[in-house]
């Protein structure tokens, strides 16, 4: 998953360590997995109520990239500029 944060980092979010999991195996599913959003205030991405990320673990454990300088098409952006796409 590319992630940028408001500050213009953008990093890569492997969840291929978290699909194992079981509160995170739906997410095998492409589908679901494209239905990610940003939480309200840019503080993680979620899925539904229990299958969410939390912005300190995508910051801490996405490997940073050099940025981009296009938007991804069917990606969503919050107000502070969080951009999450697959």
């Amino acid at each position: 998953m590319l992630v940028t944060f408001v500050n213009g980092i953008q990093k890569i979010y492997s969840c291929q360590e978290i699909i194992p999991l079981e509160r995170f195996r739906l997410l095998a599913s492409d589908a679901l997995f494209k239905s990610v959003v940003v939480d309200v205030g840019g503080y993680g991405v979620s899925w539904d109520d229990e299958m969410d990320l939390s912005e300190y673990e995508l910051r801490t454990n996405g490997v940073e990239i050099a940025p981009s300088k296009t938007r991804l098409i069917g990606s969503s952006m919050n107000e502070q500029g969080a951009v999450v796409a697959k």
